[in-house]
């Protein structure tokens, strides 16, 4: 789904609130609560939420007018998402979005009765945040990040464009993939033995992590990296990429 469309279909949900509450309450101003992993100043996430805030103008929801929109950011640690998802139930929003699976998480420990929307999350199913994708069944819904068999299909273009790989490495922070990194580890590691290639999961749980991982794949010969979907190295994604030109390590991203 293309940017534009997934942001209007938040839009749309967000334009769906009752029109007789609406009709009931004349002048309410209501409320979105954004829980972000992604820092302030991430220029790809401003223009995201600019697009989001012009698909809500469009079905009358306009900001400072009839919404407001709280936003809280830099929710990398549990500590930290634990506190902001704390302050955003607080002011009791109309709606609340969760932008990865550990802000999903800590916003459903916070309540079970104001409506969630989730985008990049990779397994609500299995991190237990819906009962199933037709019929979600609890106070959240949403959008999964992509499927678990795409790790397979990253494994295959890595191996497209350097042939010679024999190894192979994929990294992630445990604490934030789906499912501690199974959700996408065990695809992965199938197509690994398909392709005939040795693996080695690569685990960072901090930034200091990084470049010792990405240093020390590229010291072995004919080795490639496969970074997985999960919110850790999407928002060091810039310090990911640079590390491995750096190193000239072969490496997909998602």
């Amino acid at each position: 789904m293309r940017r534009r469309e997934f942001l209007g279909v938040l839009g749309s949900a967000a334009a769906a609130w009752p029109l007789a509450a609406r009709g009931q309450q004349p002048g309410r101003m209501r409320r979105i609560g954004m829980l972000m992993s992604a820092s302030e100043n991430d220029t790809e996430y401003q223009s995201l939420l600019a697009t989001f805030r012009d698909e809500l103008k469009q079905v009358g929801w306009e900001e400072g007018r009839n919404i407001r929109i709280d936003y809280r950011w830099k929710a990398v640690d549990e500590k930290s998402r634990q506190q902001l998802a704390k302050e955003l139930v607080a002011i009791q929003p109309d709606l609340m979005l969760a932008q990865s699976t550990p802000t999903t998480a800590a916003l459903l420990q916070q309540t079970s009765i104001i409506p969630i929307i989730f985008f990049s999350v990779g397994d609500p199913v299995g991190e237990g945040f819906v009962q199933n994708l037709p019929r979600p069944s609890r106070n959240a819904t949403g959008f999964i990040n992509m499927e678990a068999s795409m790790s397979g299909k990253w494994l295959e273009l890595l191996k497209e464009i350097t042939p010679s790989i024999r190894r192979v490495a994929i990294l992630f922070n445990p604490a934030t993939a789906p499912g501690g990194g199974s959700y996408y580890l065990d695809p992965f590691n199938a197509a690994v033995q398909a392709f005939g290639l040795e693996t080695m999961p690569a685990p960072v749980h901090d930034t200091s992590e990084i470049e010792s991982v990405i240093a020390a794949e590229a010291r072995e010969p004919n080795s490639g990296l496969v970074v997985m979907s999960d919110v850790f190295p999407l928002v060091h994604r810039t310090e990911i990429v640079a590390l491995t030109a750096r190193y000239r390590l072969p490496a997909v991203y998602p």
